[in-house]
């Protein structure tokens, strides 16, 4: 199946047509500047712009969106503007593109990339996946099965501070950190995460994943971590997979 994916982030809004099938792009990938402040009417119309680039008008999209979403409804605003609180995101934005969108975590969309085509692929137990990015974003799965919306980038370290603001991609930009200045938050973070979950498998997604070696020495969890195989791609592959499994599940 062709499903327009889309990843709405913090900072951009990066969209691609996906194989379903194989998880492959059939499109370049796009990306756009999240409009800021980032309502719904904003994004709305930016949207409207990403389907334009992609000559996409009827087909179904899929979208990870950076909230705990419940049955097409964000339940927080994380990175973008509190007005999505309590809002009908799913209805919203297909009324606004006029195609079947299927919203879910942004996070959790990017795990189910990982866990059908990537680094999750065939790993039973306890798998972590960790979306780097202007936030920190978890995706929790057990023997291959989601719990969704965990959202533990929120959580508070026992320094104080909360973990995305201590040691998320756009910390470690403004402040100007070094690998080995910002390895030891990040290490902070996953090993205060290894001690509530106990992952047989950590998964690290965004940008950054892709330089896992110039801090993965930093790394001290037992359980083994390893980039994301669709690096910054996940969010899009696996927007399209989740509108797949809703669509089937009306069938």
């Amino acid at each position: 199946m062709q499903i327009l994916g889309i990843d709405v982030g913090g900072t951009g809004i990066k969209a691609a047509i996906v194989d379903t099938a194989t998880g492959t792009l059939l499109s370049e990938r796009s990306r756009t500047a999240t409009p800021k402040p980032a309502t719904p009417t904003a994004i709305g119309k930016t949207l409207k712009s990403v389907l334009d680039q992609h000559r996409w008008s009827s087909g179904p999209i899929g979208m990870g969106f950076p909230a705990a979403i419940q049955k097409g409804v964000a339940r927080t605003a994380a990175n973008i503007d509190a007005s999505f609180i309590g809002f009908p995101v799913a209805t919203y934005f297909s009324e606004q593109t006029g195609c079947a969108v299927q919203v879910a975590n942004d996070a959790d969309v990017a795990g189910l990339a990982e866990m059908r085509f990537g680094a999750g692929k065939g790993r039973d137990g306890v798998v972590l996946i960790v979306t780097i990015g202007t936030g920190l974003g978890t995706a929790v799965f057990v023997d291959g099965h989601l719990l969704p919306n965990t959202e533990l980038g929120h959580l508070f370290l026992d320094n104080g501070m909360e973990a995305e603001r201590y040691a998320s991609e756009s910390v470690r930009i403004v402040q100007k950190l070094k690998w080995k200045e910002w390895g030891p938050r990040l290490n902070h973070y996953l090993t205060t995460m290894e001690s509530l979950l106990w992952p047989d498998l950590i998964v690290l997604g965004g940008g950054v994943s892709k330089e896992l070696r110039k801090f993965s020495p930093l790394i001290t969890t037992k359980a083994p971590v390893v980039a994301a195989s669709f690096l910054n791609q996940a969010g899009i592959v696996g927007a399209a997979l989740f509108a797949e499994q809703e669509l089937r599940a009306t069938l």
